[in-house]
């Protein structure tokens, strides 16, 4: 069953992220929010190269990708962002305050990445896991294909 809630962005984003962060007892700090920032402004997942490019080009200093790395790990962590696996790139999550797994359609034609909420799926994946002797700690699930865009 899909779940609804509320979807951020912009300011609104920045400022749920920053909650989310500080709940988890970790730092807000200028180079998490300039990495953040980076991140939600891609409209497609983003590598840690892309948004070090990004950092360094807005701070006009040279930020290194493996700083980059470790704020995205951290960022994935507090829920604040998700990993797009098969691409090793990275998207905003728009509703940190609430803990899904996620389900990914990737369009092979345009990059974009669509992230929905399914618990009865991912549920299904979780028993299925724990039915093999298997503790899940969080399934990924992409499903590759065309977006509606490039469908047509």
């Amino acid at each position: 069953m899909a779940h609804v809630h509320h979807k951020h962005e912009g300011e609104s984003l920045a400022g749920a992220a920053k909650a989310a962060m500080e709940k988890s007892g970790e730092q807000w700090t200028q180079m998490r929010a300039s990495v953040f920032d980076a991140l939600a402004a891609f409209d497609k997942p983003a590598s840690a190269y892309d948004i070090a490019e990004k950092v360094s080009i807005a701070q006009g200093r040279r930020v290194a990708a493996n700083s980059v790395y470790r704020i995205l790990d951290l960022f994935v962590g507090a829920n604040l962002a998700r990993r797009v696996e098969s691409a090793n790139a990275y998207i905003a999550n728009d509703h940190p305050g609430c803990l899904h797994d996620c389900i990914f359609l990737i369009c092979d034609a345009c990059g974009q990445a669509t992230h929905i909420d399914d618990d009865s799926l991912s549920g299904g994946v979780r028993e299925a896991a724990k039915q093999a002797g298997f503790a899940p700690d969080r399934p990924v699930i992409e499903v590759r294909g065309r977006c509606g865009d490039c469908v047509d």
